[in-house]
């Protein structure tokens, strides 16, 4: 069963009115909101559906429809600070040999409790797991463990994001395997991530964690996909190729979309109305092809979200993503007003 809200009539009309004249008013530069996506450009021959190259390099440059980020990230940035002021700093462990195969807990009172293991995004270059701190809050307050784990930037592994795949994968196996030495219950492992972050989380929940870790078949729970990529064919030939290293077996490998068959946890797709064009057609095959395969998900656009408002709102219990989160691992329930506003569209699996 698919269900679907019309979710204008929620914003104003003055809102509409007033970004429209301000807009027509004055020019882009002096309203950089105004001027988003692709660069103007005389249309180039088509490289991916209806993409022309500079359309489809923009559509995966989050800052092409979200021009003013700096002031999310530091705000985001101050947060993770605040949090580890406030809280202390947590605990960190090795799950691997290398300097960068390490993971940070913030333990919860609660003993067992859940664990929320959160895999941080960046374009898989950059970033790293203190800039999720933020979010570790509203785990804490509802009695869940927040791990975050630290992997490799692809820059520095020739662009093979299997090598970050099987960092991430062998970080969750490691807090599965350990989860009694900080007080976390190995039956409640939730996995999420964002951007980059969440092409990795569906990378892990589309894992035989049975064969190849002699980890139960569901070692994972749950699954909340936030603005991430699941299929690489169309990232392969955009801008990013520059960096990441493709080849016909790493594509496939690393296309979540491709191997749903491994999929044995509900999962959460989430996107912003506001973000790029492929990320929001990324966010919606996922889903569409998740239903179709019989699997239980919930799919949210929220409305009025950019890229990082999506990641912003992990660690907000109101916001949709930290609402989705904790509802995720069943510790709240989404309210009537929550449900409206969330527009879910869910299947038995």
């Amino acid at each position: 069963m698919k269900t679907s809200l019309n979710l204008s009539h929620l914003l104003s009309r003055r809102v509409f009115l007033g970004a429209a004249t301000s807009c027509i008013a004055a020019p882009a530069l002096a309203h950089p909101q105004c001027a988003l996506g692709p660069e103007p450009h005389e249309k180039g021959p088509l490289v991916f559906l209806d993409y022309d190259q500079v359309e489809l390099d923009a559509a995966y440059d989050q800052e092409a429809y979200q021009l003013i980020t700096d002031s999310t990230n530091a705000r985001l940035s101050f947060l993770s600070s605040d949090v580890r002021f406030r809280l202390g700093f947590p605990e960190r462990h090795s799950y691997g040999e290398s300097e960068v195969e390490k993971l940070d807990i913030f333990r919860a009172a609660a003993d067992p409790a859940p664990i929320f293991i959160f895999i941080h995004g960046g374009r898989w270059q950059a970033l790293n797991a203190g800039n999720t701190a933020f979010a570790a809050e509203t785990c804490l307050d509802a009695g869940v463990h927040f791990v975050a784990p630290d992997f490799a930037k692809v820059t520095e592994v020739g662009g093979d994001l299997g090598i970050l795949a099987d960092q991430v994968r062998r970080a969750i196996a490691w807090v599965a395997r350990n989860a009694s030495q900080f007080g976390g219950d190995a039956a409640r492992i939730y996995v999420a991530g964002h951007s980059s972050g969440g092409h990795l989380c569906a990378v892990a929940l589309t894992t035989d964690w049975e064969t190849n870790f002699d980890l139960p078949a569901d070692v994972l729970k749950g699954g909340l996909c936030i603005s991430g990529m699941y299929d690489m064919k169309s990232v392969r030939i955009s801008s990013r190729r520059t960096y990441l290293a493709f080849t016909d077996a790493m594509e496939d490998a690393m296309s979540p979309i491709r191997h749903l068959d491994l999929i044995r946890a509900p999962i959460t797709v989430a996107y912003g109305s506001l973000e790029t064009p492929e990320f929001i057609r990324q966010g919606k095959a996922f889903a569409e092809a998740l239903r179709a395969a019989g699997k239980q998900v919930v799919e949210i656009e929220a409305p009025s979200h950019h890229h990082q408002d999506m990641w912003e709102s992990v660690g907000n219990p109101y916001g949709l993503c930290g609402r989705a989160a904790l509802a995720m691992m069943k510790l709240a329930t989404p309210s009537a007003r929550a449900v409206a506003c969330i527009s879910p569209a869910t299947s038995p699996g």
